[in-house]
């Protein structure tokens, strides 16, 4: 009898593995799904807002950003924050402890120095990475 009842949890096992085997057919339609938030994300560079310490209020600071690349601050500190570029050209609006700021494009090239316009003294800047990418090579490529 132990014999049978080994035999019947080897073979359970191994039917269990065998469907979660990733190599196996699928039985969707073939057609691509959407990207899901978290592979989105990927494409985004998080800023900290640290605390009120002049140019250490942010990390990193400055912060290096590929050109077309959006930009999230996420407030790690324990008070409202809101980041202001000094161009005016974005705004995150009151972050309050623990939040993040939409992700947000960083317009021309160069970056630029933002702060916080609760708290004047907090400073920090953005240098947009604006080297060419590499050429596609391939038979894929336009």
């Amino acid at each position: 009898m132990r014999a049978f009842v080994t035999a019947g949890v080897v073979i359970a096992l191994g039917v269990g593995m065998w469907g979660c085997d990733e190599s196996g057919y699928s039985s969707g339609s073939g057609n691509p799904t959407s990207p899901t938030a978290s592979a989105s994300a990927s494409g985004v560079v998080t800023i900290n807002v640290v605390a009120i310490n002049g140019a250490q209020s942010f990390s990193p600071n400055p912060s290096t950003v590929p050109a077309g690349q959006m930009v999230v601050w996420h407030n790690v500190d324990n008070i409202t924050h809101r980041v202001v570029l000094n161009d005016r050209s974005v705004d995150t609006g009151d972050l309050g402890p623990g939040t993040s700021s939409q992700p947000m494009a960083i317009a021309g090239t160069g970056g630029g120095q933002y702060h916080c316009s609760i708290h004047p003294e907090m400073v920090g800047s953005i240098n947009q990475d604006t080297s060419s990418a590499p050429l596609c090579q391939g038979p894929y490529c336009d």
